[in-house]
């Protein structure tokens, strides 16, 4: 009963989907599995990746379920050959390519034999990225309502993170730490700063060093060039602290 009701309330949201696999068995597999959720339309099957390339040319796709060990070209090979990606789910037998997935930043990676549970569980994290992503450029969110998560690709798998529990954020060179109330150890992920900083409201988060962003709602005080959060003492550095003071309206004598 709960399963129907959680597929009425996101009925209004279809994703367009194409299945990529040398066997006609498991394209069946996922086509009969698509037929089954809702918010899923096959609009294509394709034995080879030559074949998606040919769809994808005139065609706007959502969502690629797509296996890995093809003959001419494999689906790691397909993937980072496209410069501009729909969301990916990878369905393949072999568990080594899952850090592939992880670098290529896939939906979610699930190995055949394909249960209907998990790839039920696969295709809802594409849906709740594909609605988080249209919220944040203001097309499903009406202009009153407010974003609170974002989307995070952590720990091989999409991480939803609340905005009111970011403390502060910590880059390290591609990977950023997100540090997170009532958590003891922060969420690791592949991510540039200045990617993360555009996903973040700049009325609540606002970077004061080349490697930190902060909650500007967690500030304790401002000591020394240091911001202090809980235990934390984060540098100000003095190419970001003009705009600092600005948003948090206090001028310097």
């Amino acid at each position: 009963m709960e399963e129907k009701e959680h597929f009425s309330e996101i009925s209004s949201t279809i994703l367009k989907c194409i299945a990529i696999d040398d066997e006609s068995l498991a394209l069946d597999l996922v086509e009969d599995n698509i037929a089954k959720v809702p918010f899923l339309r096959l609009d294509a099957r394709c034995r080879n990746a030559f074949e998606a390339i040919e769809y994808l040319q005139n065609n706007q796709v959502d969502l690629i379920f797509l296996d890995i060990q093809m003959p001419g070209l494999t689906g790691v090979q397909f993937l980072e050959g496209l410069t501009q990606k729909p969301m990916v789910i990878f369905v393949t037998a072999y568990q080594q390519y899952a850090l592939e997935g992880f670098n290529l930043d896939v939906i979610d990676y699930v190995l055949k034999p394909i249960s209907f549970e998990r790839f039920l569980k696969a295709s809802h994290k594409a849906l709740d990225f594909f609605k988080s992503k249209l919220a944040l450029q203001g097309n499903v969110i009406k202009p009153e309502a407010k974003v609170d998560y974002i989307f995070i690709h952590a720990d091989y798998s999409l991480m939803k993170i609340m905005l009111e529990d970011i403390l502060y954020i910590e880059g390290l060179k591609d990977y950023i730490k997100i540090h997170v109330r009532n958590q003891k150890y922060p969420i690791v992920c592949r991510m540039t700063m200045k990617l993360l900083s555009e996903k973040l409201p700049s009325t609540e988060f606002l970077r004061i060093h080349k490697s930190f962003i902060v909650s500007l709602k967690k500030i304790e005080s401002i000591r020394n060039q240091k911001v202090k959060i809980g235990e934390n003492h984060i540098p100000l550095s003095d190419s970001y602290s003009e705009q600092f003071y600005q948003t948090i309206g206090y001028q310097k004598e």
